[in-house]
């Protein structure tokens, strides 16, 4: 069965100082590169008099990726994307403003800034649990599909989308612990009318 995992409702910023230096780290959900990329570009725009702009993002469960934008390898961009997976965070980017302050800190210190930018600024944020879901086709004689399609939109059950064809096909994303109560829930609000198909996974907040 597929994990849940952590990611943000919005875009959020904070500010720490670390012996004169600034770090400004700015978190954004993204659930694509693209998307990350563009906030990166946004960042560094607003930005482009600091001293680095360093960026780490994961987005779903293949894409990890970090740069340290001139500091010393590994320093930067490594230490942010370690403290958003060690966190459980994914589908969110990662910007961390630095203007140096005049005091050089190390690699050791670069780390610990780095790292810890992302961490005070993801306690700040408002967090969202995704849980793995399974999307279910349900189908229904036109008779039917108006009292199910009431039932679905009060029910617990993510409704993704209604086709009309021969019959009417109901697109809902069932929780992947609740897959039984569901198909108990559709035989109990059908009377058994409606036949179920279950596919592939998606994820939903909780």
């Amino acid at each position: 069965m597929a994990a849940p995992y952590l990611t943000i409702k919005n875009i959020t910023e904070h500010e720490i100082e670390v012996r004169r230096s600034r770090f400004i780290c700015a978190l954004a959900p993204t659930d694509t590169e693209e998307a990350a990329r563009a906030f990166i570009a946004g960042i560094r725009r607003r930005h482009a008099d600091a001293t680095h702009n360093c960026t780490a993002y994961v987005i779903g469960d293949r894409i990890r990726k970090a740069d340290d934008d001139g500091e010393p390898g590994g320093t930067a961009g490594t230490p942010m994307l370690e403290m958003l997976a060690r966190r459980g965070f994914a589908d969110v980017v990662a910007v961390v403003t630095r203007h140096f302050g005049g005091v050089l800190l190390g690699a050791g210190g670069l780390a610990r800034a780095y790292g810890g930018a992302v961490g005070e600024t993801l306690d700040r944020a408002e967090s969202v649990t995704m849980v793995p879901a399974t999307v279910a086709t349900v189908t229904i004689g036109h008779a039917h599909a108006g009292r199910l399609d009431n039932d679905l939109r009060a029910s617990p059950y993510a409704l993704r989308g209604v086709a009309y064809g021969a019959g009417v096909t109901f697109e809902v994303a069932v929780p992947q612990d609740g897959l039984p109560a569901f198909g108990e829930w559709l035989a109990t609000a059908t009377a058994g009318r409606a036949a179920v198909e279950f596919g592939g996974l998606v994820y939903q907040a909780r």
